[in-house]
Formats: C-alpha cells, sequence, structure tokens
C-alpha cells in the first residue's frame, strides 16, 4: 500500500469514529447536529453530566470494543478529546 493511500485510510478511520460518535450524542442525549463540534466542552456547552458520562462509557464500550476508566472519562473534556482518545486506541 502506497503511503498516501494509508493515510487516507487512517483519515477515514477517524471520520468513522467521529461520525459514530456524533450520532449517538445526538441520538441518545437530543443534542442539536450544530452543538456537536470538535471544541464542544462535554460539561458546559453540550450539558453532559456526570451521570451521563457512565453512559457514553457504555455506548463506546458497545461500538468500539473500548473500555474507559472512570479516571480517564473525567479528564475528557471536549469532544475533540473524546474522538482522539477513541481513535489513539482502536
Amino acid at each position: 500500500m502506497q503511503p498516501e493511500c494509508q493515510i487516507c485510510e487512517l483519515v477515514m478511520n477517524k471520520n468513522d469514529i467521529i461520525s459514530k460518535v456524533d450520532d449517538f450524542l445526538i441520538e441518545e442525549f437530543e443534542l442539536e447536529e450544530d452543538q456537536v463540534k470538535p471544541e464542544a466542552l462535554l460539561k458546559d456547552d453540550l450539558d453532559i453530566g456526570s451521570l451521563d458520562f457512565v453512559d457514553i462509557a457504555v455506548i463506546i464500550e458497545k461500538e468500539f470494543g473500548l473500555k474507559i476508566q472512570a479516571e480517564e472519562m473525567s479528564k475528557i473534556k471536549k469532544l475533540d478529546h473524546l474522538y482522539n482518545y477513541i481513535f489513539e486506541r482502536v
């Protein structure tokens, strides 16, 4: 595989992650599409509370096969941090 094709594959994978995360946030937390952007703060901008983080962790495990520890989840402040956290571990 040529190097630029590998980069395309990685970008597509991250785009898939972003799409899945955005979709479940919009569906599960009844968010508007325009609220769901990389720079959005989970607590302040998206009104995601501490109990919601448990739901997010369960959904991430189901969607991506990735277990997130509570202390790791508490460090994730922005939506972009969540995308990157998942991308780096799948």
